[in-house]
């Protein structure tokens, strides 16, 4: 649960930058990460994205079904759009301070994109994306970031046409031969294994490993989960996946 609001005023109350000091542990456990790393290892900074962590805000609790968020955005959008512009700058804030302890790149998390209506997914994900890379840019940042629209599905192409980020992160979901046909060619991909087909494993795993290394070789791919790793994964699956990768 928390605090939820009912007016971008709610969190005007407290600055940009005061909320990016709040988190100083955060900033600590990246520079004491990344100082015991290896030098040819990159450590990704992150944060929720402006309609994400404006969602939680709305509704005042996770696990929701988004309604009173979307509510916000179909009646009262000037209002929303005011609450994800005071995101938008706590968030440059926090992300440029784990840059300054050490992250190598950023990664923007949109886990609740997934469903909205086009012309909602431009104002609530695409617009508010854009202005928070623009800001942090304009902060000196300069590594790359990773943009997760969770569930953009043919959105995607327009994403990362618009928000100015360097590569992006594709859900469970993703099919490669729209990926590859929507996207620029070069343009760096992350994703999108199962996160519930590795905690499986087995022959589907491996297989399904392999496709994915094998679609994405025409252009840079970080390999990764389509979302977050659960707690009950097997660490032997883990590995087993992280096999295949090496062997190529």
């Amino acid at each position: 649960i928390v605090q939820q609001i009912d007016t971008a005023a709610d969190l005007a109350k407290v600055t940009p930058q005061k909320a990016a000091d709040r988190l100083s542990p955060v900033y600590e456990t990246v520079a004491r990460v990344k100082s015991a790393l290896p030098d040819d290892t990159a450590l990704i900074g992150f944060a929720g994205s402006p309609w994400t962590v404006g969602l939680y805000a709305i509704e005042g609790r996770g696990k929701t079904d988004k309604s009173l968020a979307w509510r916000w955005a179909h009646g009262k959008p000037d209002e929303l759009a005011n609450v994800l512009d005071l995101i938008s700058e706590a968030t440059a804030h926090y992300m440029a301070a784990q840059v300054e302890a050490g992250a190598d790149a950023l990664m923007l998390f949109d886990s609740w994109a997934e469903g909205l209506p086009n012309n909602i997914f431009r104002e609530v994900i695409i617009a508010p994306t854009k202005k928070l890379v623009a800001r942090l840019r304009e902060m000196g940042v300069t590594v790359p970031i990773i943009g997760f629209p969770r569930g953009a599905s043919a959105m995607l192409p327009e994403y990362v046409q618009e928000t100015g980020i360097t590569a992006v992160g594709l859900d469970t979901a993703a099919v490669p031969a729209f990926v590859n046909a929507a996207l620029p060619a070069g343009f760096p991909v992350q994703g999108h294994l199962d996160p519930l087909l590795l905690i499986e494993g087995g022959q589907r795993l491996d297989d399904r490993v392999r496709e994915l290394i094998s679609a994405y070789e025409g252009r840079p791919h970080v390999f990764n989960l389509g979302h977050g790793i659960r707690p009950e994964t097997p660490i032997a699956h883990v590995e087993r996946v992280l096999e295949i990768i090496r062997k190529g």
